[in-house]
């Protein structure tokens, strides 16, 4: 054995018995037992607080939609069994019928109105999350227990897209439910296909089966998350058997994965990882000229933010960092997906010319930065840091890299505490992204939620306007193909890539596919025959 190889061997039995302290005693798998670790740390129990994956995707579990996305993107039935956009503002929904909550109460459309009146009306910052998907509606009511009516602000060609993000929750006696009470209870109720049965924060979610869910009898009788922030220890999880599925593992693992018996596979994701520049500051924290010396905010200058990006060597990253399993990126999805652009291609970095364009802008010499992002969040995410300053410092650009946990990095993300960082983004449809990232902040819209550069660009925001309101199908995606082209001309953010889910499963699961937009649920998950 190579000593390469016996000190990964040496790290996954390290890993794995972290993991084990982490999780509490190993739970002995059965054909109906599922246990996943998952790199997604639940951060609260409300459905509407915040449209971050670690809340929507393990929440899917206990929580339903209206309308869903099938692993294609398209729009699928969900509580509702069919949608008419009978005027030009007003949009009539028919919802499935025999649908009941985990306590045994009806599903009916009294519940759609609540759920929708919580989130426009109820919940306040930081929570509220969801709100950008109820802003254009005006009004919503019930004609009867079946039928949901909604009407909107204006034209709204893609509201049922925007209620597939959303989950119904059931109306209770005693008003809006609070994110507080939500949190300290023993109890959720939904109408998915698995009970909440427990959950300790940022360690486990416990589910049991809902044998009575409309959709038929799910396949698993327990689902226990151990949520593992580590890459290292879910992957040691997997090989040593103590879960059955992981997911989000590093591409170097694949191979040693595989020679442990598990099954890895992975589908390309509906996102894009990109660098973000602070450009509403006149001084960016953590960039300074080469002696440490504070400098005018550098990246409100787009010369320098195409000389940055025409400085990314995006092969390195996803030759090697990802070893293959993603795509060098030039726009927010992968080229051919609806609403994306032929015209954008990734590009080889140009180093000269970048240097040249450098100097134009003022900076011969380059300058200093600190480069902020996760560590363990995303694929490659740490690597790509450390592969972004070495390409940088090849212009003249000293990068300290710095990764954090997602946790950290967010909150700091958040504060303003950062000049240039690494973000991703992913969304229903391309036109999420252009909206959450680039548009100009709004909190009466909700728009730019994702803008923490703060980039404004009222010309832009005009287009994409214009773009949204055009009724779905060829004419919008050549719409917004054409905002995609004109706003990444202004180099408000470097697309890196796009990186593919993978995943793994163990022998107690015969087929597991993990959705595009990167949901982890045992409602994809197939056991094994006894």
């Amino acid at each position: 054995m190579k000593f390469s190889a016996r000190l990964q061997s040496a790290s996954l039995r390290a890993a794995a018995a972290a993991v084990i302290l982490l999780a509490g005693s190993a739970i002995p798998a059965t054909a109906q037992q599922l246990r996943i670790a998952t790199s997604y740390k639940l951060m609260t129990l409300d459905p509407h607080f915040s449209t971050l994956n670690e809340n929507t995707s393990l929440l899917s579990h206990i929580f339903e939609r209206l309308v869903y996305q099938d692993e294609k993107l398209n729009l699928q039935p969900g509580l509702a069994t069919s949608w008419t956009r009978v005027s030009d503002t007003r949009w009539e929904f028919k919802l499935r019928q025999n649908v009941r909550f985990h306590d045994g109460s009806a599903f009916t459309a009294d519940d759609v109105v609540y759920t929708i009146e919580r989130i426009r009306s109820f919940l306040k910052p930081p929570s509220g999350g969801f709100q950008a998907y109820t802003k254009a509606i005006a009004s919503v009511s019930a004609p009867d227990p079946a039928t949901v009516v909604i009407e909107t602000e204006g034209s709204q060609p893609t509201l049922p897209l925007s209620l597939s993000a959303i989950f119904i929750m059931h109306r209770g006696s005693e008003g809006f439910a609070t994110t507080e009470a939500l949190n300290a209870a023993t109890s959720l109720v939904g109408t998915g296909p698995y009970r909440f049965k427990a959950w300790r924060s940022g360690e486990t979610l416990e589910l049991t089966r809902n044998d009575d869910y409309w959709g038929g009898r799910p396949s698993w009788s327990e689902v226990t998350f151990r949520i593992v922030e580590s890459p290292a220890a879910r992957v040691a999880a997997l090989a040593t058997g103590d879960v059955d599925i992981a997911d989000f593992i590093p591409a170097r693992d694949v191979e040693t994965v595989r020679q442990r018996g598990a099954k890895v596979e992975s589908v390309p994701a509906a996102r894009l990882n990109f660098l973000q520049f602070e450009l509403g500051k006149e001084t960016a924290p953590g960039v300074t000229d080469k002696s440490g010396k504070a400098i005018a905010n550098p990246f409100r200058d787009a010369r320098v933010r195409k000389a940055l990006s025409m400085a990314v060597d995006r092969s390195v990253i996803v030759d090697k960092i990802l070893s293959g399993y993603g795509t060098a990126a030039a726009q927010f999805f992968p080229n051919g997906l609806a609403g994306t652009s032929s015209n954008l291609t990734p590009q080889p970095a140009r180093y000269d010319e970048a240097k040249a364009l450098l100097a134009d802008a003022g900076f011969p010499d380059g300058f200093k930065v600190v480069l902020n992002g996760p560590a363990g969040r995303y694929p490659g995410d740490g690597e790509t840091l450390q592969a972004v300053a070495q390409s940088w410092a090849r212009i003249g650009v000293a990068v300290q890299p710095v990764g954090v946990s997602f946790s950290v990095f967010n909150t700091k993300r958040g504060a303003g505490e950062y000049g240039v960082w690494y973000g991703g983004c992913s969304g229903e449809a391309v036109d999420v992204c252009l909206e959450a990232v680039l548009k100009t902040p709004d909190a009466a819209t909700g728009a730019g939620a994702l803008n923490y550069g703060q980039y404004s660009n009222s010309a832009y925001d005009g287009m994409l306007e214009k773009a949204r309101a055009t009724d779905a199908g060829p004419a919008r995606d050549k719409a917004l193909a054409e905002v995609t082209d004109f706003v990444m001309r202004d180099e408000p953010i470097i697309p890196l890539y796009h990186f593919h889910h993978i995943f793994g499963y163990g022998p107690h699961v015969a087929a597991y596919v993990m959705h595009p937009r990167g949901w982890t649920t045992a409602m994809q998950a197939t056991p094994a025959a006894n």
